[in-house]
């Protein structure tokens, strides 16, 4: 892995003098500040890099370190956030709150307000709550496999307070927390030996909403969810596999407050089809001949899941051949418009026991050549045995 460049993620020239650094530190802990960056990841790297030369820089002894060895010098052990160990936002918010005059990242014009009204502070973003998510498993025909469903059911889970709405206000009113006046974060103070130091943590009396219910629904508790049963109607496509888990966002329980609903996960289970077998998007069936229809051919329908289908048996067919009807499978569930085959498995009955009248008969088949397999039938025979154990 590359070697970092502390003075050129902060894009100073290394004899910078330390009040440049600082500057320098201050620009890019605004610019990719996670407040200012939600749900960036790349943005928060940054935020964690720059905070990571910062802590080396702005010490003049780590400095002269790192000037001699780079980052070699800041292996295990060595102390700092420049370590290799990796620095959490906690470590970052509470090392260098004083970047902006001991205030604090809260202190820049409410810095820790990016989420809600913009640079300029104000009320943080209220979470949102996701509900429960749920799993079931689900029983299909192979009929309903091959051509999809639409299956309605009723799920017993959390739902809307009808009561309240949702809200978990009794009269639909919020009140600013008086803890964190809005802000969803408490900020607490302390002396460290790198002076007086900020930290932020989630209000406990708002848990972070910034707002309080003071007339709370007596239905729900204020929760904005109750026990319930609601309708649930899932638009299943064609080609789930038996034993996969598929996800149904918005189909689980309801979020508190209000929030997003959650996730139904569904199994699925496929019923045994009594003639046809799944193999993959493949459809298997079992033809069984007699002696005869084997012997002398035969024109006959079987079973598919679009009805029947006419196949042709050629006289002299042997057991385990096998025929292939196009497209009478199951779709791909990941799409690309196809759809598996049906594949005919031949077999022949042998009687398990016979009259007086067909012993004789076949006894008196026995004594021909054309009963008994040539070599180049034993050879396509056993070809076709060997290719069942490379499967």
């Amino acid at each position: 892995m590359a070697k970092k460049d502390y003075y050129e993620i902060l894009g100073v020239s290394k004899t910078a003098s330390a009040d440049e650094i600082k500057k320098a530190y201050k620009k890019m802990a605004i610019k990719y500040h996670p407040d200012r960056n939600p749900d960036n990841k790349e943005a928060e790297a940054k935020f964690k890099e720059a905070a990571e030369a910062y802590d080396v820089l702005r010490d003049p002894d780590k400095r002269a370190r790192y000037d001699q060895f780079g980052p070699d010098a800041f292996g295990p052990g060595a102390g700092g956030f420049g370590d290799g160990q990796g620095m959490s936002m906690d470590d970052i918010f509470s090392a260098f709150g004083d970047i902006f005059g001991g205030a604090g990242f809260g202190g820049f014009g409410g810095f820790g307000g990016f989420g809600g009204n913009g640079f300029g502070g104000g009320q943080r973003r209220k979470p949102v709550y996701k509900g429960r998510d749920l799993r079931m498993r689900i029983e299909l025909s192979l009929d309903e496999i091959v051509k999809g469903v639409t299956k309605k059911f009723n799920l017993k889970t959390d739902i809307k307070c009808p009561h309240c709405g949702g809200s978990g206000s009794e009269d639909g009113k919020e009140e600013q927390c008086p803890s964190c006046h809005g802000q969803g974060v408490v900020y607490k103070t302390r002396q460290t030996m790198l002076g007086v130091m900020q930290t932020q943590t989630v209000c406990d009396q708002c848990q972070g909403e910034g707002t309080i219910i003071k007339n709370k629904c007596p239905h729900c508790g204020g929760e904005g969810i109750v026990k319930g049963e609601k309708q649930v109607e899932l638009e299943l496509p064609a080609g789930l596999v038996e034993g996969y888990a598929y996800n149904f966002k918005g189909k689980g329980g309801a979020g508190r407050r209000n929030g997003i609903d959650g996730d139904l996960q569904i199994v699925v289970q496929e019923k045994p089809h009594p003639e046809l077998v799944r193999d993959g998007c493949d459809l298997v069936y079992n033809l069984l001949l007699t002696i005869p229809q084997a012997a002398l051919g035969i024109s006959l329908e079987v079973p598919t899941v679009d009805g029947k289908a006419k196949v042709t048996i050629p006289s002299g067919t042997q057991p385990g051949t096998v025929l292939r009807l196009r497209n009478k499978g199951i779709p791909d569930i990941n799409g690309y418009n196809q759809r598996g085959d049906e594949i005919i498995n031949i077999s022949v009955y042998i009687p398990e026991t016979l009259s007086k009248d067909e012993r004789k008969a076949i006894e008196t088949l026995a004594g021909s050549d054309n009963i008994s397999p040539s070599n180049s039938i034993k050879d396509k025979i056993f070809k076709h045995f060997r290719a069942y154990f490379k499967k």
